[in-house]
């Protein structure tokens, strides 16, 4: 199977989703303590995405298919739980950059069995959504911050992760 062409970085700031919400996926910020049940309802909807005849179609050259974003929301939970951990345990960490772009074509995203990666993502996101339910009251307010000077507290960082899960959801719906 020959590569397809490389889909365009995304680079938009998308920490606006964080209190205004997302017009595009139709995302509402809610309460950051309701990350582990939003991100355990979406499991369903990506093993029917991976598990559909088309899912390792591109709708366009230059757009993701389902597998591609199966594969980007899998390794997007790893990070974010990383990342969490990390400002649990350090006072206003700085988060190493990752380039998704790069990882899909390194990883060779589109090459991958939709079978395994939704048993992979569905295994990530639970452990995600765990590591979530277990933040307590005092641990929301704690900081951390990406390179670009982006700051987030745990509350906020929770919010901005489930936009990208939900978000993608949205790119795979109705394929």
């Amino acid at each position: 199977m020959p590569e397809p062409p490389a889909v365009p970085p995304d680079t938009r700031d998308w920490t606006f989703v964080i209190t205004e919400g997302c017009g595009e996926c139709g995302f509402t910020p809610q309460p950051p303590e309701t990350t582990g049940d939003r991100l355990r309802a979406t499991i369903p909807l990506w093993r029917r995405a991976l598990a559909s005849g088309s899912a390792r179609q591109r709708p366009a050259p230059a757009v993701w298919s389902a597998v591609e974003y199966g594969c980007h929301v899998r390794d997007t939970c790893r990070l974010f739980r990383d990342r969490l951990a990390l400002m649990l345990a350090a006072d206003d960490p700085e988060f190493a950059n990752w380039d998704q772009d790069v990882t899909a074509l390194e990883d060779g995203y589109v090459h991958q069995d939709p079978a395994v990666v939704a048993e992979a993502l569905a295994a990530e996101a639970q452990a995600t959504a765990a590591a979530f339910d277990a933040i307590v009251p005092g641990q929301w307010h704690r900081t951390g911050r990406r390179s670009n000077g982006s700051v987030f507290t745990v509350g906020t960082f929770a919010v901005y992760f489930l936009h990208d899960i939900e978000h993608h959801v949205h790119d795979v719906a109705g394929r």
